[in-house]
């Protein structure tokens, strides 16, 4: 079902296409511009980008569109959708931070946030991971 499609794209296989050339190659094949209709986050650790896109289209389609495309072939990248997930890692949290105040921020609508279920803090790593109730807080 397109309308449940996630708004985000993960392009694998990116060491070819900086960040700049990864937009213009977006904007070409979507027609949107980079920041006004879509973002992109490199993930260089892990060889990934994730495109996040701001006005409502078929990421569906987007990414057959991608996989057709001369350049995106030519630099051996590939692309999917970004797949719904109940948990996210926070990192770089403040030492003092607890399981409340990040149930409680990541609750928030403002934030992009849904109803927590659980929160496990690792502050040897000053990290969190955070559980969410369903797929709809964790965009």
């Amino acid at each position: 079902d397109s309308a449940e499609a996630s708004p985000s794209v993960v392009f694998e296989n990116i060491e070819r296409c900086n960040s700049q050339c990864l937009q213009l190659l977006l904007e070409n094949i979507s027609g949107l511009t980079a920041d006004a209709d879509f973002t992109v986050e490199l993930i260089p650790e892990i060889n990934v980008a994730v495109a996040t896109f701001i006005k409502n289209i078929d990421t569906e389609e987007f990414v057959k569109k991608c996989s057709q495309h001369k350049r995106v072939r030519e630099f051996n990248m590939t692309a999917r959708l970004l797949e719904s997930t109940q948990s996210i890692k926070a990192e770089n949290l403040p030492e003092s931070i607890s399981t409340d105040y990040l149930t409680v921020y990541f609750e928030s609508a403002r934030n992009g946030g849904g109803p927590v279920s659980d929160v496990q803090l690792f502050p040897e790593e000053n990290s969190a991971i955070i559980t969410f109730c369903d797929h709809k807080g964790n965009s």
